[in-house]
């Protein structure tokens, strides 16, 4: 059973840094390209930022310049470093991946408040 585990998520405050990671009950190579999601109650699910199994990455306008998406194929861990963090960063923030299968997983999230 392939498992996505988070970990990192906590209180900052504005202008503060932290580091999410996703921890693969397995080999990260049998992903297709994995990613990091966020949500608020009551709001869909949005992309925060993939990155490919060769190392490509792709961010939402809203964090550009701000957070850092990689992954550490050794570790079967993908990481999200997020920093200048903004209250509007508040949310559940959830590891993805698709598999090469076509199937996708995720993670259980981690909850990510940054106070003003």
């Amino acid at each position: 059973q392939v498992q996505l585990v988070e970990s990192g998520g906590g209180l900052v405050q504005a202008g503060g840094s932290l580091r999410l990671s996703c921890a693969v009950s397995g080999s990260i190579s049998m992903f297709n390209f994995m990613g990091w999601y966020r949500q608020v109650p009551g709001n869909q699910r949005e992309l925060v930022a993939t990155i490919t199994s060769g190392g490509s990455s792709n961010y939402a306008d809203s964090v550009k310049g701000r957070f850092t998406i990689s992954r550490d194929n050794a570790k079967n861990t993908v990481y999200l470093q997020m920093n200048s963090l903004e209250p509007e960063d508040t949310a559940v923030y959830y590891c993805y991946g698709n598999h090469w299968g076509g199937l996708n997983y995720w993670g259980q999230g981690t909850q990510v408040t940054v106070s003003s």
